[in-house]
């Protein structure tokens, strides 16, 4: 069973990151609601070979709070405390898109099989061999990796999506 990105690395990701199946690390970021703030965050990557893979927003009148996933996960640390910037981890199911009609529908039909709570999503804008993928956070990651792969769909790791901007 491929694990997505992890045959042959000689560390599996059981070592790697304490689990079983593959993740994608996302950072949590809290910003106040002043003009310049998200530029300024999105500008301490992109000036840099450190990507942004994707991001979504969740504003309220104060505050927001920023979702991204990036290239190099460890290199984010460094920009965050360097910057200053409050910040959060958390792990992502990131799920190739499958070939054929109404893949979403596929998507959430498996999940509910397996009565996982799907507690948000958000497509990435950088996918694997050129494939659309779906970034979930799950009530229950790893018993929902389990079943997507049980179920023929392909889960994506961070390694993966890094191979995704060297093609």
């Amino acid at each position: 069973m491929s694990y997505g990105g992890d045959e042959g690395a000689g560390v599996g990701f059981a070592t790697a990151r304490g689990r079983d199946w593959p993740s994608v690390r996302q950072f949590n970021i809290f910003l106040a609601n002043r003009l310049g703030a998200m530029l300024n965050v999105v500008k301490r990557f992109e000036t840099t070979d450190n990507r942004i893979l994707a991001m979504t927003v969740v504003d309220s009148a104060d505050c927001a709070i920023v979702r991204i996933v990036v290239h190099d996960p460890e290199r984010a640390y460094e920009i965050f405390e360097q910057a200053n910037i409050p910040f959060t981890e958390s792990d992502l199911l990131v799920i190739m898109l499958p070939e054929g009609p109404q893949p979403l529908l596929q998507i959430c039909k498996a999940l509910l099989g397996a009565e996982i709570s799907i507690h948000y999503g958000y497509p990435l804008m950088v996918g694997h061999q050129g494939r659309p993928a779906l970034a979930l956070h799950v009530e229950d990651i790893e018993t929902a990796a389990a079943h997507l792969q049980q179920r023929g769909f392909t889960l994506l790791s961070e390694n993966d999506l890094n191979d995704g901007l060297t093609e």
